[in-house]
């Protein structure tokens, strides 16, 4: 029981108790797989076919946007993760959008993504160093926070369009990625990005900012230019 509680005290602070390890149990195909962790398709999970367990692999989790769900988190990475051999983890929030937007504190999605996170590194030999977050929108907001909470485990963090961060302590020193549509009507630049990398920056965060004369989306050329950073600075 107090183990359980300690667990939920720490989802409510925004940490995650996942550990990357070699106890692997079961290796599922290639191809997308539906984790069902509390209910049908509120986790997926791409595995390419280049993933053998004598490799580790390269692991990212993909937030959604608001009003979003799982299958649209993997957008961005999707078409270049086969290449690439990356897995990707997209879960879908359990409300409109993430628990600290809609609820004002973490928990319950804290807890979701920490359960499909035991069962991935449970039967997946993944790179420690080249774990990343990412989101759009919303989703980038959260992978900021969620992020910087949990630097000691995400090496690397992508934010497509973020609004906001609220981390509720800093734990490691992860690298970030921000990219920002100079016309986005949705999140304004300037009280966002440009605020957040400059808040980052002074906290000593080493950071990686490209603007775009656009709005409120992601160029091809932006994801395929953030995923080569990851795995070039996670390698």
């Amino acid at each position: 029981m107090r183990d359980t509680q300690q667990t939920q005290a720490s989802h409510n602070w925004g940490r995650l108790h996942a550990q990357p390890g070699r106890h692997i149990h079961s290796i599922s195909s290639p191809g997308i797989h539906s984790l069902d962790i509390e209910k049908t398709g509120d986790c997926l999970l791409y595995v390419p076919h280049a993933y053998t367990p004598d490799y580790p692999a390269p692991l990212v989790v993909m937030l959604h946007g608001a009003g979003g769900n799982a299958t649209g988190g993997r957008l961005p990475f999707q078409s270049h993760a086969e290449e690439s051999g990356l897995l990707l983890l997209a879960p879908s929030s359990r409300s409109q959008s993430w628990d600290i937007i809609t609820d004002g504190h973490y928990g319950p999605d804290v807890a979701l993504i920490d359960k499909a996170l035991e069962q991935i590194f449970s039967r997946y030999i993944i790179d420690p160093e080249c774990i990343a977050v990412e989101g759009f929108s919303d989703g980038a907001s959260y992978a900021l926070s969620l992020g910087l909470i949990n630097g000691d485990m995400f090496k690397h963090i992508i934010a497509f369009s973020p609004g906001f961060m609220k981390p509720t302590k800093y734990q490691g020193l992860p690298r970030v990625y921000i990219s920002h549509g100079q016309r986005d009507p949705v999140l304004p630049i300037d009280y966002c990005s440009r605020r957040i990398v400059n808040q980052l920056r002074q906290a000593k965060y080493a950071v990686e900012y490209h603007e775009f004369p656009g709005g409120h989306h992601v160029p091809e050329n932006i994801a395929r230019e953030a995923l080569s950073w990851f795995l070039l600075s996670g390698s």
